[in-house]
């Protein structure tokens, strides 16, 4: 038997999980006993229709061309203990198609990895990812079957039995840490029963893995809490928004961080205004992978936390792009226009050829905005950002960058199903609401 398989057995393991995300970042998999594991170490299979199901597993039409086999392939590196069901390992893979084992070109993760590897030659990108999530209960009688926890008016940034009742919070940070995510830090955020747990950073392979187990975590550990964890945009119409928040960084062989230069009077380095720009340039495109629900434009609004213009400051959290005052090994950027609906993959991929064209082509970033940029002359404000997911998938659709990098199978897929999505949205938009029976009904 394969040597850490052994490791696993031995240590009590039954089970070994494959999981892998799919475009819309959920995670797929299938358990295998363990004494079979080691036949399948090469890629165990499914169907590809897998990469083509909306979120209520209905296949897309477009893509009936016999749905052929691909297969996961086991990265045992990436191993590790469930500590809600300690008789599973649960342990990530890469896509392959059968029956010759070439990279399945629709795996979100195979295109971080084709962008790590594109981007080597300007560095090694470290990132960080901030996710903030609801946590609900089921009720059948509240819109979409889930109503926010009962209000306990607990303010922002605090932490303990008041803010966390049931303790979901520390179960969900010790779940974390004993697979290895890494969790520093976690409180309550601004909205009632929102909450936010921080991540190390990391080189992007690692960090987005644990990033994309992360969500799981949290889901899985909410469950058993008798609770819903949610990372859409906008749960609630009136409370905040959960948002997906970037930190990216270069760094040299040596670890050095290249984005920093004391010698720079704002101390940062060209490599990282070219980045910046890169960024920014292709902000449009950026939007369909960082915001792929039509709920996450509901968050984009004017003098908000959420960036509505394609723009950059320093220290400046009312910018798409803020450049963090820290400097030395902290240099870093910090992308703002995401929400947690987000598939991490996709999102960090794209960011990163965004920025790989800004260092290829050396392009210069627009000044900086300071203070209030809707306090600025319009006309300073930046590129507005897509305001719907159709405007942001066609803008995807015809950037060459991000699309080439990406992938074209891959944006293809991604596109179809979206506007699938989409189509579906704008249907349901034709039925009569609850609002209207609310508003009428009684009265008129």
């Amino acid at each position: 038997m394969n040597d850490r398989l052994a490791q696993l057995r031995d240590e009590g393991v039954r089970y070994l999980r494959i999981g892998y995300s799919d475009l819309h970042g959920v995670a797929r998999g299938k358990d295998l006993p363990i004494e079979f594991a080691e036949h399948a170490l090469e890629g165990t299979g499914f169907c590809e229709a897998i990469m083509t199901t909306d979120l209520h597993h209905n296949v897309v039409a477009g893509f009936e061309h016999g749905f052929r086999d691909i297969a996961a392939k086991f990265d045992l590196d990436t191993a590790v203990r469930v500590p809600w069901d300690p008789d599973v390992a649960w342990c990530l893979g890469d896509l392959v198609r059968l029956p010759h084992h070439e990279p399945y070109m629709v795996d979100p993760r195979g295109a971080l990895k084709r962008a790590i590897a594109a981007l080597a030659p300007f560095g090694d990108p470290i990132i960080a990812p901030e996710h903030e999530f609801y946590l609900c209960e089921r009720d059948a009688s509240a819109p979409g079957g889930h109503r926010a926890l009962p209000d306990t008016n607990t303010p922002v940034y605090t932490v303990g039995t008041l803010a966390d009742p049931r303790g979901a919070l520390r179960d969900m940070m010790d779940a974390l840490n004993e697979m290895g995510m890494k969790a520093i830090a976690g409180n309550h955020e601004y909205g009632r029963n929102q909450f936010e747990i921080n991540l190390l950073h990391g080189p992007a392979l690692d960090a987005t893995d644990r990033a994309f187990r992360y969500k799981q975590t949290i889901k899985e550990v909410a469950a058993h809490n008798g609770l819903t964890a949610t990372f859409i945009g906008k749960p609630f119409t009136h409370d905040e928004g959960s948002g997906f928040h970037l930190h990216v960084s270069l760094v040299d062989g040596d670890g050095r961080n290249l984005f920093d230069d004391p010698n720079a009077s704002n101390g940062v380095s060209p490599l990282l205004l070219r980045f910046v720009a890169g960024v920014v340039a292709h902000a449009p495109a950026l939007t369909a992978v960082m915001n792929p629900t039509v709920n996450a434009y509901r968050r984009f609004v004017v003098e908000s936390l959420a960036p509505t213009h394609a723009n950059w400051g320093y220290g400046n959290r009312l910018c798409m792009v803020r450049v963090s005052d820290e400097r030395g090994r902290a240099t870093r950027i910090e992308l703002r226009n995401g929400d947690g609906a987000a598939n991490v993959y996709l999102a960090v991929a794209a960011v990163l050829f965004a920025g790989l064209d800004g260092l290829t082509r050396e392009l210069e970033p627009p000044t900086p905005l300071t203070g209030n940029p809707y306090e600025a002359p319009e006309e300073d404000w930046g590129a507005q950002l897509p305001a719907t997911l159709g405007d942001a998938l066609d803008a995807l659709d015809a950037d060459p960058v991000i699309r080439g990098g990406l992938g074209n199978e891959l944006v293809d897929t991604f596109l179809a199903i979206k506007r699938y999505e989409l189509d579906r949205w704008n249907t349901h938009l034709a039925e009569v609401t609850a609002w209207e029976l609310e508003e009428y009904v009684d009265r008129l």
